[in-house]
C-alpha cells in the first residue's frame, strides 16, 4: 500500500496569516512539542518569524523532534502587479530558508512553497466568504494579471532553490470558488504551478456542502493536485454564516472548520481517493481557530486518532 504521512500546521495552534486578530498566541516551541506528543511527524513553518528563520536553528528545532519540515504558506496581493517584485522577494526568502535547512538535514521530502493569494485583504471577500458570487470576483482584465504574478513567483522559487511552488484556494480570497480554482489552473503552466487542495477551504468556498462536492473537487483539479490540506467544514455552522451573513473571521470564530469527522468531508472517501491515484505525498491536518481558541493539542490528538481510525 502507497505511504501517506500525516503532519499537522501552526494554523491549528492559532498561528494565523492574518494582523490584528487578538487573542493569546501559542509559541512555536509549545506548539512543535504538542503536534509530536499527538502523534504527527511533519509541520509546516508558520507565518515568517513564528519559527526560527536561521536554517541551522530551524533545522535543530526539526531534527530535536524527528520532525519533516513540509512547506511554508506565503500570501501575495496578486491581483496587483506592482506587489508582485515584493511578493517574489518573500517567497525567496521563505524559500532559501526552507531549502537550506532541509538540504543540510538530507531530507529526501522537498517542502513545497505554499502560495496564495493575499486572503482577507479586500472587504467583499472578506465578508462574502462561502458565498462569493461571480461580480465579486477578478475582471478578465485582472485575472491574467493574477496568473502572470504566481507564475512570476513559482518560476522564481524554482530557478533559485529548486523548490515546487502549490497554490493554495482560500477563502476571502481571489480564489475561493471552483470556477475560481479552474480559471487560475487554466492560465498557468501545469509544470510550474501545482495545487494544494484543501478540502475545508473547498467545501465551504463552494458552498456545496453534500459529502461528494470534495470528490468531484478532486477529480476536477486531480492532474494539479500535489499536496493535501484535511481540513473539515461544520454543515451547521456554514449554513448559519450564510443566513447570518458572517464575514470570514466570524465564521471561523464560530468554528465552521471543525474537528475531523464532525463536518460535511468524507476523509474516508478522499483518502480512498488519494491511495487510488497512487498518492505518496503527505496530509496535513488544519483546523483554523483564532489565537486563544478553543484547546488546540486536545483536537490535534482527536484529530490524529480520528484519521488513525480510517486508516492513516
Amino acid at each position: 500500500m502507497n505511504k501517506i504521512r500525516v503532519g499537522n500546521a501552526p494554523c491549528s495552534w492559532g498561528s494565523l496569516e492574518f494582523d490584528g486578530l487578538g487573542g493569546e498566541g501559542i509559541g512555536y516551541t509549545q506548539m512543535l512539542d504538542e503536534l509530536v506528543e499527538t502523534g504527527y511527524v511533519g509541520t509546516e513553518l508558520g507565518d515568517w518569524g513564528f519559527m526560527p528563520t536561521d536554517p541551522e536553528a530551524l533545522r535543530a528545532e526539526m531534527e530535536t523532534r524527528e520532525l519533516t519540515m513540509l512547506g511554508a504558506f506565503v500570501p501575495v496581493a496578486l491581483k496587483h502587479e506592482d506587489s508582485h517584485a515584493a511578493g517574489e522577494k518573500a517567497c525567496l526568502k521563505v524559500a532559501r530558508l526552507l531549502a537550506e535547512a532541509t538540504e543540510a538535514a538530507g531530507e529526501s521530502h522537498r517542502p513545497f512553497i505554499v502560495l496564495a493569494d493575499e486572503n482577507g485583504s479586500d472587504p467583499v471577500r472578506t465578508r462574502n466568504a462561502g458565498r462569493v458570487t461571480p461580480e465579486m470576483g477578478l475582471t478578465d482584465e485582472e485575472w491574467p494579471i493574477f496568473a502572470r504574478g504566481a507564475e512570476r513567483m513559482a518560476r522564481a522559487v524554482r530557478g533559485e532553490t529548486g523548490l515546487q511552488t502549490v497554490f493554495h484556494h482560500h477563502c476571502a480570497g481571489y480564489v475561493e470558488t471552483p470556477e475560481e480554482i479552474a480559471r487560475l489552473m487554466a492560465l498557468t503552466d501545469p509544470a510550474l504551478l501545482g495545487l494544494v487542495f484543501d478540502t475545508g477551504h473547498y467545501a465551504f468556498g463552494a458552498g456545496d456542502r453534500r459529502e461528494a462536492a470534495v470528490l468531484e473537487g478532486l477529480d476536477r483539479f486531480a492532474d494539479r493536485v500535489q499536496y493535501m490540506h484535511y481540513k473539515d467544514c461544520s454543515t451547521t455552522i456554514a449554513a448559519q454564516s450564510q443566513v447570518e451573513s458572517w464575514g470570514y473571521f466570524q465564521s471561523v470564530a464560530h468554528g465552521v472548520f471543525c474537528e475531523l469527522g464532525r463536518g460535511c468531508v468524507d476523509f474516508a472517501a478522499v483518502t480512498a481517493w488519494l491511495r487510488g491515484r497512487k498518492y505518496e505525498g503527505w496530509i496535513v491536518v488544519e483546523q483554523d481557530v483564532l489565537p486563544g481558541m478553543g484547546a488546540p493539542k486536545e483536537s490535534a490528538g482527536r484529530n490524529r486518532e480520528f484519521l488513525q481510525r480510517i486508516g492513516l
